[in-house]
């Protein structure tokens, strides 16, 4: 890896050291320049767990975003090659109603420090804007409210805010069969007709006072003023958006539009038909 490229990449100036300042900085830097996105799962490219794939696309001549396996294994690269102890777990999104077989579904950074154990993630899509201490209790970061917790069966539990696209993940702290996880989750997450990432486009762009959000073709700008949202209105519409709110240039993405459509006319007859039913 090329620390010195990444930095650039995110836009980090100085010098970086393993420390909690740095941390917190270079997650932010992080999470303001590249985009959480899942185009090439809706390409069908085969996408791994490898952070040196991720690197070449992300940091490379791609200059692309990713999902967790790509955010956050590009970042561990980072974090070690500055010095910091990193240990990758595996983590389980909506484990709390999927049970165990969501181990492995999101990508998680264990960085051990002098002030303890810190969880580092920029790939949850629109989580936390920064890392935080694995202890128990509630805590905030930059206005949104979170909290951890300790489950019965000996996980930890992460609680998103109340606007996350993921309501929470488990994890354990010590690290186990946790690469063999991450690699089955990868996979089944992109082939699996049921996944959501199979089902639909989904970016995520933080920005300095909000966030941009899109998902098929209704895009959504967070800001403190408000919340405005449109619909896409065609394909060059689609390519023009990504480029200007992701910061993502990917022509190929023009052979997605009709499946986006299909799927936006699914989910809007979907919605009138329950609307259109009898209240109890």
């Amino acid at each position: 890896m090329e620390l010195r490229a990444y930095l650039d990449r995110v836009g980090f100036e100085g010098e970086p050291r393993p420390d909690l300042a740095t941390l917190g900085a270079l997650s932010k830097r992080h999470l303001l320049s590249i985009p959480y996105e899942n185009i090439d799962v809706q390409l069908g490219r085969t996408l791994t767990t490898d952070p040196a794939a991720a690197y070449a696309r992300i940091v490379g001549q791609g200059r692309r975003g990713g999902w967790c396996y790509e955010m956050n294994g590009v970042f561990g690269l980072a974090l070690a090659a500055i010095g910091f102890r990193v240990t990758r777990l595996a983590s389980g999104v909506a484990r709390s109603m999927k049970g165990d077989a969501a181990l492995g579904n999101h990508l998680v950074l264990r960085v051990d420090t002098g002030e303890g154990p810190i969880l580092a993630d920029v790939g949850l899509a629109n989580g936390p804007r920064g890392p935080y201490p694995i202890r128990e209790g509630p805590f905030s970061i930059e206005g949104q409210d979170y909290k951890l917790e300790r489950t019965e069966d000996g996980y930890w539990r992460f609680h998103n805010h109340p606007q996350g696209m993921a309501p929470n993940f488990d994890f354990k702290s010590e690290p186990g069969d946790d690469e063999a996880a991450l690699a089955r989750a990868c996979v089944a997450l992109q082939t699996d007709p049921q996944s959501p990432f199979v089902q639909n486009l989904v970016c995520v762009r933080f920005t300095p006072d909000g966030e941009n959000q899109l998902r098929g073709r209704s895009l959504r700008r967070l800001r403190p003023e408000g919340t405005s949202e449109r619909v896409l209105e065609s394909v060059d519409d689609l390519i023009a958006t990504l480029e200007s709110d992701f910061g993502i240039v990917e022509p190929a993405v023009a052979a997605l539009w009709p499946k986006i459509c299909a799927r936006h006319e699914a989910v809007l007859a979907r919605a009138e038909a329950e609307a259109a039913q009898p209240a109890d």
